[in-house]
């Protein structure tokens, strides 16, 4: 974990090498996560984990401004990419639709639903912006956990607050 700390400070000090070394380094990690949140997705996605980790990636590449600072605000930084990449593929993924957003479908897909615990990226994207209106570190904590993969102790790191506090913000988030 030091090592990464070290390239992500190095990195952000403008050094490209840095940068090369950390890619191997947190591109299995990164791929965990972007799994773990494509499981919530519908099963005929379009994105795969690949894809997922590679465009939030780039994203992360731009993010000229970011002074990074430890391997906890890189993988919420991450978590923030990775949702906005999902949320901009259902907003192009919904655009494509016609007929007021229905659409037909045969009876073989009508009866592949998702399960009641998936919620559709666009919704849990609206539901975090709002929450964020009114407790900035929850919506955080439910980006982190929905969007980044983050455990509850990675969650409490990113957060700097006790992992006590984190389980107990994620269930009066829940």
């Amino acid at each position: 974990l030091g090592d990464i700390t070290g390239w992500l400070i190095r990195w952000s000090q403008g050094d490209g090498a840095a940068l090369e070394r950390l890619m191997p380094a947190v591109y299995d990690d990164l791929c965990r996560r972007a799994a773990a949140c494509l499981r919530r997705e519908r099963q005929d996605h379009t994105l795969d984990t690949s894809a997922l980790v590679h465009e939030a990636f780039l994203r992360l590449v731009d993010q000229q401004r970011y002074s990074w600072r430890n391997r906890a605000q890189f993988l919420a930084i991450a978590a923030r990419m990775m949702r906005r990449v999902l949320v901009d593929h259902a907003r192009r993924h919904n655009a494509t639709k016609r007929g007021n957003g229905f659409e037909w479908v045969g009876i073989d897909e009508a009866l592949n639903v998702p399960a009641p615990n998936q919620i559709p990226v666009l919704v849990l994207d609206d539901v975090i912006g709002r929450l964020e209106k009114l407790d900035r570190r929850l919506a955080q904590l439910v980006e982190l956990r929905t969007f980044g993969g983050c455990t509850l102790e990675e969650s409490a790191e990113v957060l700097q607050v006790s992992e006590s506090t984190a389980k107990r913000e994620w269930r009066t988030v829940k």
